[in-house]
């Protein structure tokens, strides 16, 4: 059975606020003429009305017995009755009462018919949606739309899953039917411990890879092509939703081959035909990613070779140098040239000859330049096997007008087993830059030809930008597919395109669109060249260099200091375990967590092992150390089972969810920001060096992963995103957003420098998010003017450029279409901002998108160094996310914070465990804080509003980390509602 808690359907809470039962059992005057003229006994007037207000509520007529207390002694005292009135009405009373209300309000009781209605609704959305509490919470919905009665739980639960069962049974024989002989024994044989090292198996298929390293890109390679043996899965789930796929994966990934016995056959084989697609989707997209990465690997190796080499050749370079200076002495000191040219071949000869300081002069020469390219074949030679079986693995295509680049790697593979030095081919080559052009086209006997070494590593590393920029993509993939293929088509943009442009104020044309950010530009420039006349903020030094001054920090308030004192002495000690049993209490977030299948867990005790669960792993303490420490509650085996079992990302972003709405309910968050921005920033997190997440980063100096945090500035992370080092984060700076579903939501984002980028800029424009970055190398920017001709008398050394408007109304709709697909769902600002992130010079998308947010970077820069209250601003808020890794370094103190999982999926789990424990500590905080506010204001002591702004909900001395580790769910804390509301003196000062 479906659990009631993980579904919309209705129910009473047993202690429901005054303010609620205010707001929603309050009877209306209609309502009270109602049960005047259809009851005449006191009894009977509270009964109905009882009745009446519950059906309200629920959509359902509650037995008497359940209705809470509350909930009738406030109808008692709205309808002016005496104790002695009672509530419960005999069963002939609720008949007739029923069909009272039924027909005062519409509705229609629950029958076949409704019954039929829901099946057939529900029914189609299984096609598409899997777990049991959507389906229920769409069949409330449809129910509530036809103006039904909704029948009871178990009723709607036993429908719903018999639906369900029969669509996926329906399903499952569909796809089995497709299946050849030959196609089914690959499957079955998955689930045998006794195949072959090359031979798939279900442990393979879950296997994440392997750092890329040349071993792990080979074992990657021989991975995928022991899984394409079977060919391409997607083209037998084509009758399956995409959603459906997923899920059915996801359940597959969840069971172990014992558990795959219990199942019938032709769900199992569908089970994990849809793991197979999934593992052979993300493998292409491991492969590009090692590919990648080797590439740039083999340059950085040469580069550094390069570097070596000149270090070497330090010495041979002096000598010359001494050699050219006796030269040049003798010239200045003798007019006679027939003496210098003796002096000169004396010179020459004491250095050994012309002959061998010639030979040191070509030696030097060839490593005295920044070119490395010469150097790159002896790294990439051990490679070349794998990185040819690699491409040939890949269905890759051009997804521009020029495929030359893919052109020529045909070329390539063709003639991969040839020995010859050189080839011959006359195809376009017009890609190549002049250095590869020089090291790959030869003349021999007079006729140009090809270096056959160096036109292979020529490719294979023109190919690796032509991934990162989008030009090229792999059929079957999902970060590298074609993502045109994900936009709107033009004729589903259209009829979206007026109404959108109107809500952000934009005209809906291109040529209306360009006159508008014109108008835009210029005025932003003359308004602040106007008011940089007095010099007070910003400057052009006597080298005509710009010059910001800078902001200065407030000293630290002594009285904020004495508030926080004040404030700690009230706040009672807790564990973070007592923490998360106190949010279980107020808000039930375990109930997100569950078997894949929907149902009640049959675990004993589950809350409590959902709990420690999430303490061990969101605290990184690992399964073990937290058994160890729960006095033998739970075992190692019970936690790390509950969490590969019972816990997915999505259920723990569901539950922080509800963390945040409940904290956005308190009026102290107010205090401290509107929620109306968010900064992002990442953190770098230690990994194992052995997978595919872990990279070395320079300005990180160490190997990890970065976590990328959206936090508010009432404090709290909404999103986060766990992403390799080498990734640019700014990418992700607009996902976070749409991704974000809490009742707090931001419509301005600040980030760090990397944040400042064009494509970035131009996107979050046309998305109507306003990007405030905080810039340390504004001033090497390009600001750009609106028109040839403008000038400007104060500012004028800032620009360097005009801005090319018939390049943006050229391509408008293009840039709409990307957006209008975005906000519809269809593919991801990260996505977009991956291919857009390298220059192309095939992708005019991309160049229209740098030119448009160039337009948008000048005119936020010139207010940036105009508006000093701006500036504070950005600081302020981005220094809140600073505040909130260090919150996050405290909390996930165990095995010195590094994450010890090579399974990129269980590395992300790690972080959002983390967010949830953090975000139950934020709320913790703020109710303890909220309350000791409360009792300061009691004892008649004054609390400025001012010092309460300067404080958050990130203290730690009064929690603890260490210590036995208790769940205790029999102490019930203060309910939530005693602290949300300050004082109103401090809320109006």
């Amino acid at each position: 059975m479906t659990s009631i808690e993980r579904t919309a359907y209705p129910r009473f809470k047993q202690y429901p606020h005054p303010s609620e039962l205010a707001e929603l059992y309050t009877p209306t005057e209609a309502e009270l003429e109602l049960i005047e003229t259809r009851t005449k006994s006191y009894e009977g007037k509270l009964r109905l009305m009882v009745m009446l207000k519950s059906f309200q509520r629920l959509g359902y007529f509650p037995h008497p017995e359940c209705i809470p207390v509350p909930v009738i002694k406030h109808l008692r005292s709205c309808l002016q009755l005496q104790d002695w009135v009672k509530a419960i009405p005999s069963e002939r009373q609720r008949y007739t009462y029923q069909n009272i209300i039924r027909e005062y309000l519409g509705v229609k009781p629950y029958d076949k018919k409704a019954q039929k209605v829901i099946a057939i609704f529900v029914a189609a959305e299984a096609e598409i949606k899997d777990h049991p509490a959507d389906l229920i919470n769409i069949a409330i919905e449809k129910l509530v739309q036809e103006k039904y009665e909704l029948p009871a739980f178990s009723t709607l639960d036993r429908l719903v899953s018999h639906v369900r069962h029969l669509t996926n049974n329906r399903l499952f024989q569909l796809v089995s039917d497709h299946l050849t002989s030959a196609e089914k024994d690959y499957l079955d044989q998955l689930l045998s411990s006794e195949t072959e090292e090359s031979t798939t198996n279900l442990n393979l298929l879950k296997s994440p890879p392997r750092s890329a390293t040349l071993g792990g890109m080979k074992q990657l390679i021989a991975k995928f092509d022991a899984m394409m043996t079977f060919g391409d899965a997607q083209r037998l789930l084509a009758q399956l939703a995409l959603t459906k796929v997923r899920y059915f994966a996801a359940h597959a990934r969840a069971l172990d081959i014992s558990e795959f016995q219990d199942i019938n056959l032709n769900k199992r084989r569908t089970l994990l035909l849809c793991l197979l697609y999934v593992a052979q989707v993300k493998t292409r997209d491991h492969l590009v990613s090692m590919y990648l990465k080797r590439i740039l690997k083999i340059h950085n190796n040469a580069k550094k070779r390069l570097s070596e080499l000149r270090e070497k050749h330090l010495t041979q370079t002096s000598e010359l140098l001494g050699t050219l200076a006796q030269v040049l002495t003798a010239s200045k000191e003798t007019n006679n040239h027939t003496a210098l040219g003796e002096q000169v071949s004396s010179i020459f000869e004491q250095q050994g000859g012309t002959e061998l300081l010639l030979q040191k002069y070509e030696e030097i020469a060839a490593y005295n330049t920044n070119n490395h390219l010469p150097l790159v074949w002896r790294f990439y030679s051990p490679h070349r096997k794998a990185l040819f079986d690699l491409v040939r693995s890949l269905d890759i295509h051009s997804t521009s007008a020029d495929s030359s680049v893919i052109e020529a790697l045909h070329f390539v593979l063709e003639h991969q087993h040839k020995r010859s030095k050189h080839l011959s081919w006359d195809g376009d080559l017009s890609f190549m830059s002049q250095n590869w052009r020089s090291l790959v086209i030869k003349e021999v006997n007079g006729s140009k030809v090809l270096s056959r070494q160096q036109l292979e590593i020529c490719l294979f590393s023109y190919l690796a930008t032509e991934f990162k920029t989008g030009d090229a993509c792999v059929v079957g993939s999902e970060s590298y597919a074609d993502f045109r293929e994900q936009l709107l088509s033009r004729s589903e943009c259209e009829p979206l395109l007026e109404d959108y442009c109107r809500q952000l104020n934009f005209p809906d044309n291109g040529a209306g669109f360009v006159e508008y950010l014109r108008e835009q530009l210029t005025k932003v420039a003359n308004e602040v060249d106007a008011f940089c006349a007095d010099g007070k903020q910003f400057t052009i030094n006597d080298r005509g260099e710009p010059v910001l001054k800078r902001l200065k920090s407030p000293p630290p308030s002594t009285e904020v200091e004495k508030l926080e004192a004040k404030i700690r002495k009230l706040m009672p000690e807790r564990s973070v375990l007592d923490v998360l049993c106190n949010v279980e209490h107020w808000l039930n977030w375990t109930r997100h967590f569950g078997p894949v299948s929907g149902n009640e867990p049959r675990l004993k005790q589950p809350t409590e092992r959902y709990i420690f669960t999430t303490f061990g792993y969101g605290c990184n303490i690992g399964p073990n150390e937290t058994a160890r420490h729960s006095r033998d509650v739970v075992t190692s085996h019970m936690i790390s089972y509950t969490n590969r079992r019972h816990i997915t990302t999505p259920k723990i972003e569901a539950a922080i969810r509800d963390i945040i709405n409940a904290f956005n309910r308190f009026s102290l968050p107010s205090l401290w920001g509107t929620g109306k921005k968010v900064a992002a920033d990442g953190s770098k997190f230690e990994i194992y060096e052995h997978n595919l997440h872990s990279e070395y980063h320079i300005r990180y100096n160490g190997y990890g992963g970065i976590a990328y945090h959206h936090v508010s500035d009432k404090y709290i992370a909404l999103f986060t995103h766990f992403i390799t080092c080498g990734v640019w984060e700014a990418v992700y700076l607009l996902d976070g957003l749409l991704k974000n579903v809490s009742d707090i939501q931001p419509d301005t984002v600040y980030g760090d420098t990397q944040s400042q980028s064009a494509p970035v800029f131009a996107l979050s424009y046309l998305l109507g998010i306003k990007l405030m970055p905080r810039i340390r190398n504004w001033k090497d920017l390009s600001f750009l003017r609106p028109t040839e001709d403008a000038q400007y008398k104060y500012i004028e050394p800032l620009f360097k450029g005009t801005v090319n408007w018939n390049l943006i109304q050229t391509h408008w709709f293009d840039m709409m279409r990307v957006v209008l697909s975005i906000k519809a769902g269809k593919v991801m600002p990260s996505t977009l901002l991956r291919k857009l992130s390298s220059y192309s010079k095939k992708n005019r998308l991309y160049q229209a998108f740098c030119e448009l947010g160039k337009v948008v970077r000048t005119m936020f820069l010139l207010e940036y160094i105009s508006n000093m209250k701006m500036r504070r601003e950005i600081n302020a808020v981005t220094n809140i996310v600073e505040k909130y890794h260090h919150f996050l370094d405290w909390i996930f103190f165990g095995k010195q914070g590094a994450i010890t999982d090579n399974d990129p999926i269980e590395q992300e789990k790690r972080l959002k465990y983390l967010d949830l424990v953090a975000s139950s500590l934020i709320l913790q905080n703020t109710v303890d804080i909220s309350l000791a506010i409360q009792t300061l204001t009691a004892r008649g002591e004054i609390v400025n509003r001012r010092e309460i702004e300067a404080l958050s909900p990130y203290p730690t001395r009064h929690l603890k980390r260490y210590g036995d580790f208790i769940v205790n769910l029999n102490h019930i804390p203060q309910p939530l509602e005693t602290a949300i509301n300050l004082p109103p003196e401090i809320l109006e000062s």
